[in-house]
């Protein structure tokens, strides 16, 4: 079932998620959640969604950096936390949750992230590039972070600016 997808102004999108019980990860509701969360990316022609940024307090994304092109790079990640970042990648970035709002992030180049799959088994994604900008964003989402919230001066408060002209005229 495709979800709405919650926008920027929505308090919910600041809260951080909780956990997934390890034995919860292979519940009927919890993979209902997962494949809810597949179709509204699909839906929405994303690389990644959060589990917050459609209502739900839970640590559960999806990353599919092919965007749909290339079924194996889909990944489902419950938990994840990173084990290591370097490097450093200056690319632009865009979030469902800003729709048609793209800005220059400063992330990590590499990321080494633990996890569980959705038949609940840890694992260890490497990634690198465009990977792991998704990643972290993703991850930012359970963590309450907005990338508008990692820009900092006049670039943000444009951006600020931009989104509430659009809430003021409904297009928000």
């Amino acid at each position: 079932m495709v979800r709405p997808i919650l926008r920027y102004g929505e308090p919910l999108l600041h809260d951080v998620a909780a956990p997934v019980a390890p034995d919860a990860v292979t519940a009927p509701s919890t993979r209902a959640l997962i494949d809810d969360l597949l179709d509204t990316l699909r839906s929405a022609h994303g690389v990644g969604l959060a589990a917050p940024q459609v209502g739900i307090r839970k640590r559960i994304c999806v990353v599919d950096v092919s965007a749909g092109q290339r079924p194996e790079d889909l990944l489902v990640l419950v938990n994840p936390a990173f084990e290591a970042r370097d490097g450093l990648q200056l690319e632009l970035e865009g979030c469902l949750s800003l729709p048609g709002i793209e800005a220059t992030v400063a992330r990590p180049a590499r990321v080494r992230v633990r996890h569980l799959d959705r038949d609940g088994r840890e694992r260890t994604l490497v990634g690198d590039g465009l990977l792991a900008r998704a990643l972290q964003h993703e991850i930012d989402h359970l963590d309450g972070v907005l990338f508008l919230d990692r820009l900092r001066g006049l670039k943000r408060d444009m951006i600020v600016r931009k989104i509430r002209k659009r809430q003021r005229a409904g297009e928000w």
